[in-house]
């Protein structure tokens, strides 16, 4: 297969983009393409996004449509638009093509002044949510029911699209942020970050960890809070609520993680002020932490006024397995 070629597509291309999308569909039982009745768009689809304020793209190979996508604004929501008709061969998956269109159709949408990225999925597309997952988007409100002829229901999934935000996740965000997140933390761990693993970190024990983290948001005994940095998750932060019942008004900070790739651009604070603001919100006025004696974060936790209570000598290991001091910090609120 010769590289593919990445241009605007053309309402010329609708019997190429209705093949692509018809044999995408047929990857998933029941899923039925009912164009003249149910998506007659597809036969003039360049005009179509046009119509709506939006754009679309073909890759185009060996004279074969093999992948597109669209977006368009959302007319609900002036600062968001929705990444749509997302579709890539089965023979050209796996070389980083679909991420190369998504991410054309994001830049597009934020040179617009996109303040969210929305898009739809049916659940049946399993592929495309894993896909979805690891570029940062999240399961975000309730499913939609299509009443069409495959009897469709859909996924929602979001997240910002510009800037440095840092959001709370409910349960069904936090598990559809568990691949994504489970990366982070082998990658922090990498760096002998303290978070109470030593490197390499299989992932599969990263991946049981956010797991176990996800029940615990969905019981309400935890709060997952994640930092995106234009689009790109970037960083996270838990907040411990299963406190003893004579401590109703302590919560414990833990799991702070930012990307090795993305430090040094204010995620790690952000990400403690939010987590601040979320133990106000649940009604707690002591918080409480610890960390590697001399590490980034020791440093981060003093600029943000937390107050040391002590140390203990050796108590941690680092990746080279030398004993470690540990410093234990609370704040009140």
């Amino acid at each position: 297969m010769a590289a593919p070629d990445l241009r605007p597509g053309r309402d010329t291309d609708a019997d190429g983009f209705i093949a692509l999308i018809r044999a995408c569909w047929a990857e998933y039982p029941g899923c039925i393409l009912d164009l003249d009745g149910e998506v007659p768009e597809l036969r003039a689809l360049a005009s179509y996004f046009h119509d709506q304020g939006g754009m679309l793209w073909a890759a185009e190979s060996d004279g074969r449509i093999i992948g597109m996508v669209g977006t368009r604004p959302l007319n609900d929501d002036d600062a968001a638009w929705e990444i749509c008709r997302m579709y890539v061969d089965g023979a050209a998956r796996g070389i980083g093509l679909a991420a190369g269109l998504l991410r054309t159709a994001e830049d597009h949408a934020r040179a617009a002044g996109a303040q969210r990225l929305v898009l739809w999925t049916d659940t049946r597309f399993t592929r495309a949510h894993g896909f979805y997952e690891k570029q940062g988007y999240v399961r975000q409100g309730s499913i939609r029911i299509l009443d069409d002829i495959s009897n469709s229901l859909e996924f929602r999934y979001a997240k910002p699209a510009r800037g440095l935000v840092v959001e709370a996740l409910d349960a069904a965000a936090a598990a559809s942020a568990e691949r994504r997140l489970a990366g982070l933390l082998v990658a922090c761990v990498a760096e002998d970050a303290s978070l109470e693993f030593l490197p390499p970190l299989p992932r599969d024990r990263a991946l049981a960890f956010w797991k176990q983290t996800s029940v615990a948001v969905a019981t309400g005994s935890r709060v997952l809070l994640v930092a995106w940095r234009d689009g790109i998750m970037a960083g996270s932060v838990t907040l411990d609520l299963a406190t003893a019942p004579n401590q109703p008004h302590v919560a414990a900070i833990q799991k702070l993680l930012v990307d090795p790739a993305t430090r040094r651009a204010g995620i790690g604070r952000a990400l403690m002020r939010r987590a601040e603001q979320a133990a106000r919100g649940h009604g707690r006025s002591i918080l409480n932490l610890d960390t590697r004696a001399g590490s980034a974060a020791e440093a981060l936790y003093r600029a943000e006024s937390w107050q040391e209570l002590g140390r203990i000598p050796g108590f941690e290991v680092d990746a080279a397995r030398r004993a470690c001091d540990t410093v234990f910090f609370w704040k009140p609120l």
